[in-house]
């Protein structure tokens, strides 16, 4: 497996967090790699940094988002933006390095939310 920087994706994960105002997320402390030979058939996935390595390297939270060009990079920009805010929204609120699953309390991560993010986020344009 291969691992690029994606700084293309980078640069739309700061301009998701500032359009949909999602102050509690740091987009410098999300790194974004683009992977190649993946078995995954995911799109795409969020990587969490855990409290204990934080304490051991001495490193505040930060999340990595990988993207699987096979599966990630032949989409139109309109599902590739999806894609990113399905990922930023298992970022918990307290950036804590922490990922939030597809279903808590009170909270889903779905199609629908997402579909209202990217609806706004569309609206800004």
């Amino acid at each position: 497996m291969e691992w690029l920087e994606a700084t293309d994706v980078a640069r739309s994960i700061r301009l998701i967090v500032t359009r949909l105002d999602l102050h509690y997320i740091d987009h410098k402390r999300i790194v974004c790699f683009r992977s190649h030979g993946s078995s995954s058939r995911a799109r795409a996935r969020i990587w969490s940094f855990p409290k204990v390595w934080q304490l051991a390297l001495k490193i505040p939270p930060h999340y990595v988002i990988e993207v699987l060009s096979q599966y990630f990079d032949h989409l139109s920009n309109d599902d590739k933006t999806r894609v990113l805010i399905h990922e930023l929204l298992h970022i918990p609120k307290n950036f804590s390095g922490s990922l939030l699953p597809h279903r808590g309390r009170g909270q889903h991560i779905d199609r629908r939310n997402v579909e209202k993010l990217f609806q706004l986020y569309k609206n800004f344009l």
